[in-house]
């Protein structure tokens, strides 16, 4: 005899999209960078980034994250950083001071929910922060502000030992290598994947088109210049954030080594089985990047997505970023920033626009040549032509 099936209310499981809060594939990684290389649309991105950066915050929008939790803080308060408020105005779940312990219990590709601060794992608790919002990230902001002079001390006396400890290589260029690629008398156009470096770029075209400078990428700036269109005659940095396809796409490698000489990107670039000159120095990879260009002859130095600003250079987060305000200094009038090109020479005409005034050109010719003598002398002229070819054609088939 069957028996006959029982359906027992109340134990039917809730669907994960009935939950409340943000539910996804969680994506793990302790460097914002090399996480948004995988990130996908709608997933949670979970970090360790004190102080977001505009430039990862954007990546992590551009990627579609869905949410970031942070084990950091994202706004510590020792300058004023755009991140957080560039995701909490695009939408994105931000939860901040999140248990360091998620590092351990999640994994990358685990099905987790975020709800009131709390990371869920199989509706566990596995970690808790607090999630900002615009009022508290504007509160922190102010007091970031109030703070910034500390920041500019330090930066001074960052400057000053960087001075002291790589003065040669400031003054009289003693460590740049020898490269094959030659840029003696060159336009150079430097990329580094910062600021509105897509805009800046495509601003760019004419100027590409005419003086063809030497492309060199700065790590995901080879990147940038692949999907632009344009191949990097030369690669500089540690290629940490750079792709495998750039790295073999037949430009000239140069990895950035320590001062000691290790240089974990050497082995990477052996593995593809391809070689690289080594530039040790303590600047950032930009740096060395304008300084191989200057020591190397180019008449003129472009660069595009690099860091100008005392809030750019505190945005990277290093003590490094003195040597970009030394290089800086150094180049002088060689050295031209591309960044807001793009917002420079943005065109206010529309496209209607230029066709009225085309239109209205050519009707007032039209008018000319009515009214005028020679006007006419030249319409009655264009008469005989046209009838002439008329007898012509004629005369070819009677």
């Amino acid at each position: 005899m069957k028996v006959p099936s029982v359906k027992v209310p109340g134990l039917r499981r809730r669907k994960v999209n009935d939950l409340p809060g943000v539910t996804a594939v969680a994506r793990i990684d302790r460097r914002t960078k090399r996480l948004t290389k995988r990130l996908k649309a709608g997933e949670i991105a979970i970090i360790d980034h004190v102080d977001v950066d505009r430039v990862s915050a954007e990546a992590l929008v551009a990627c579609g994250a869905s949410a970031v939790v942070n084990v950091a803080s994202s706004i510590s308060g020792r300058y004023p950083n755009l991140g957080p408020q560039i995701l909490v105005e695009a939408g994105v779940t931000l939860v901040d001071n999140a248990s360091p312990e998620l590092f351990e219990r999640v994994r990358d590709g685990d099905l987790v929910r975020v709800h009131e601060g709390v990371v869920y794992l199989d509706e566990e608790p596995a970690g808790k922060g607090e999630i900002e919002t615009a009022e508290s990230i504007g509160a922190a902001m102010t007091e970031a502000r109030a703070g910034l002079s500390l920041q500019i001390e330090a930066f001074t006396v960052n400057t000053m030992e960087y001075v002291r400890r790589e003065r040669d290589l400031l003054i009289d260029g003693v460590g740049v290598p020898e490269i094959q690629t030659v840029m003696d008398g060159r336009h150079v156009l430097i990329v580094v994947r910062g600021y509105h470096y897509k805009e800046d770029l495509a601003a760019l075209r004419p100027y590409i088109r005419e003086y063809r400078p030497i492309m060199v990428g700065v790590d995901g700036g080879a990147d940038a210049l692949l999907e632009a269109g344009y191949k990097p005659d030369v690669i500089v940095g540690d290629f940490d954030s750079v792709s495998d396809g750039a790295l073999t796409c037949g430009a000239e490698l140069v990895v950035h080594a320590y001062r000691d000489g290790r240089a974990p990107g050497l082995e990477r670039v052996h593995k593809l089985g391809h070689d690289a000159v080594l530039f040790p120095a303590a600047a950032t990879s930009e740096d060395i990047a304008m300084l191989l260009a200057d020591e190397t002859g180019a008449a003129l130095i472009v660069a595009v997505g690099t860091h100008a600003t005392l809030i750019e250079f505190l945005d990277k987060g290093r003590a490094g970023m003195a040597s970009t305000f030394l290089t800086r200094l150094r180049l002088g009038s060689k050295l031209i920033d591309a960044k807001g090109v793009s917002r420079l020479y943005r065109s206010r005409i529309s496209t209607a626009s230029l066709l009225l005034l085309v239109a209205s050109t050519l009707v007032t010719i039209g008018v000319v040549l009515f009214k005028a003598p020679v006007g006419k002398i030249w319409l009655d002229g264009l008469q005989d032509t046209w009838n002439g070819f008329i007898f012509w054609v004629v005369g070819l088939f009677s």
